[in-house]
């Protein structure tokens, strides 16, 4: 058994930071990339920031320069750093992380940028 849990999200205006933690806990041998995920209501859940075993990361193009994702790989822990959020982020957030080609979920935590 694998499991992840989240911790940061929260209310945060318009120009703010949050950083997002997951920690993952159990069956763990090799995770081959790390991940973030977001989904806004009455739309598909769509890739935020992974990163790799080897290091390599990539972004969406809307979140590319504002955010950034990182990984301790003794603690198992991996990390997104949000800045200059926008509105247009708000979310629920769900790490993910891919074991032996088996994808595993976190329980989401809500991101939400308002004045």
């Amino acid at each position: 058994q694998v499991q992840l849990v989240e911790s940061g999200g929260g209310l945060v205006q318009p120009g703010g930071s949050l950083k997002l933690s997951c920690a993952a806990s159990g069956s763990i041998f090799n995770i081959y990339a790390m991940g973030w995920y977001r989904q806004a209501p009455g739309k598909q859940r769509e890739l935020v920031a992974v990163i790799r075993s080897g290091g390599s990361a990539n972004y969406r193009d809307s979140v590319q320069g504002r955010f950034t994702i990182s990984r301790n790989n003794v603690r198992n822990t991996w990390y997104l750093q949000m800045n200059s959020l926008k509105p247009e982020d708000t979310a629920v957030y769900y790490c993910n992380a891919r074991i032996s080609s088996i994808d595993y979920w976190g329980q989401g935590t809500q991101v939400t940028v308002s004045s």
